[in-house]
């Protein structure tokens, strides 16, 4: 079974994604931050990662550059989740590495369809 991180600081929002994700297949695990994110990365590279942008302690942007400098952080299909929608952010988000980009709020169409396009599923 795939799995996916689901990273945002809202507990809703984690469980909403959790939901729909096992839905889809994937085992989930959770973290509130990009620094805990990271942690759980180190011990256990995920096959995707669902990704809030505005997060405390560490935001998701500089979580994907430092995911990317870990070893296999390069395998991870990131998937922004955000309600940045700026062009310039989510050009940003791409070039750092993201697969996708999802604009909240989403449902599980949106999310089943964003992670097929990025490959996951």
């Amino acid at each position: 079974m795939k799995t996916c991180l689901v990273v945002d600081d809202s507990r809703v929002i984690r469980k909403v994604a959790r939901r729909i994700l096992e839905d889809i297949g994937f085992e989930i695990a959770e973290a509130g931050d990009g620094v805990e994110a990271l942690a759980w990365c180190r011990a256990m590279m995920p096959d995707a990662i669902l990704l809030d942008w505005n997060m405390p302690v560490m935001n998701g942007i500089d979580f994907i550059r430092r995911l990317r400098q870990e070893p296999g952080g390069d395998q991870p299909r990131v998937v922004f989740c955000t309600v940045e929608n700026d062009l310039a952010r989510i050009r940003e988000a791409l070039d750092a590495g993201a697969a996708e980009y999802i604009m909240k709020p989403f449902d599980g169409d949106i999310i089943a369809s964003k992670f097929a396009e990025a490959g996951v599923i």
